[in-house]
């Protein structure tokens, strides 16, 4: 036998093999890896989205919390499972686009040791104040901050964090000096906002949205392309005056690299049957996430768009993490 002939028998075998496992996955339940807290944005969709695949796969989808290090420790874990199918990651925007930057030393790579499945749902986030400052409009707020530089403080779930980095954007192209107050999480800095401890947030718009609703906090703008769909009346920052001001969480499903292709196609196949279950769809809806879907290479693309977003952003912020 040639080596050609070798090669091409290999090759057939190894084609093979992989259409066989593709076919018989899965036959074992799946571990979804969340990289943060219970409770969090991340764990409500990948709770919701486990619920869906349990569902179609007919094997049992189950989340593991492994929060810690800013993502960093359930997402090295998931990276470094074997590539067998049987261990996936519930990533966030922020983990690729703004990690990268942010960590001056990390044991792997978010962006070339993780697979790309499919982006499942997002949100904007919304810049909130407290009701005592005297600010209506992104336009007075901005005046504000430039007659008293320094004295605002932002508050925010944690340097790194979207909600962190929209008001370093905000900063940024406005030439802005309000104070940064990170805290661990987004819920102790919305006790502090809405007590009044802080002057305003970039927080997410499922965690701010009751808020808003009951009063205790005054909205302005929301931080997406578009209008957020659960607060229609409301300006994004680009159409309130900040132009290319655009900054988004969303969520998807990630597998470590090495993964079969023919597995990862069909993990995209089930979560696009998440994003067009009526019960995926309304739950997400009266979170305030709106559903995303798509292809590995479209995700692969919403990876390569944070990265050119943040880059300069992280850069300009100082900010750091070792």
């Amino acid at each position: 036998m040639t080596h050609f002939c070798r090669t091409l028998l290999a090759a057939i075998l190894v084609l093979g093999s992989a259409h066989a496992v593709a076919q018989t996955y899965p036959t074992k339940p799946v571990r979804l890896i969340v990289p943060y807290a219970p409770g969090g944005a991340t764990d409500i969709i990948a709770r919701a989205a486990a619920i869906e695949l349990t569902r179609t796969l007919g094997q049992a989808v189950t989340v593991d919390n492994r929060a810690g290090a800013g993502g960093n420790l359930g997402s090295e874990m998931a990276a470094r499972a074997a590539p067998d199918g049987y261990t996936m990651l519930m990533s966030a925007s922020s983990l690729h686009g703004i990690t990268p930057f942010l960590y001056s030393k990390l044991n792997y790579d978010p962006n070339k040791d993780l697979a790309p499945v499919i982006v499942l749902a997002g949100f904007s986030n919304v810049l909130v104040l407290h009701p005592s400052v005297k600010a209506n409009s992104v336009a007075e707020l901005t005046s504000l901050a430039r007659a008293q530089p320094g004295k605002l403080t932002c508050a925010s779930s944690g340097s790194g964090s979207t909600i962190h980095m929209s008001c370093e954007m905000y900063k940024h192209m406005l030439g802005l000096d309000i104070t940064h107050v990170p805290y661990k999480g987004s819920g102790p800095a919305m006790i502090d906002l809405v007590g009044g401890q802080v002057n305003l947030m970039f927080d997410n718009v499922p965690s701010a949205i009751s808020h808003i609703r009951a009063g205790k906090l005054r909205s302005l703008a929301t931080t997406g392309a578009k209008r957020a769909l659960v607060l229609p009346d409301l300006p994004t920052m680009i159409e309130a005056g900040v132009p290319g001001f655009e900054s988004t969480a969303w969520f998807g499903l990630a597998m470590p690299a090495g993964t079969p292709r023919e597995i990862i196609a069909r993990m995209n196949a089930e979560g696009q049957k998440a994003t067009r279950s009526p019960d995926f769809i309304k739950r997400m809806a009266d979170l305030g996430y709106e559903i995303v879907g798509g292809s590995p290479e479209q995700m692969a693309s919403m990876i390569q768009d944070e990265l050119k977003r943040w880059g300069p952003i992280v850069k300009a912020s100082g900010a750091k993490v070792d």
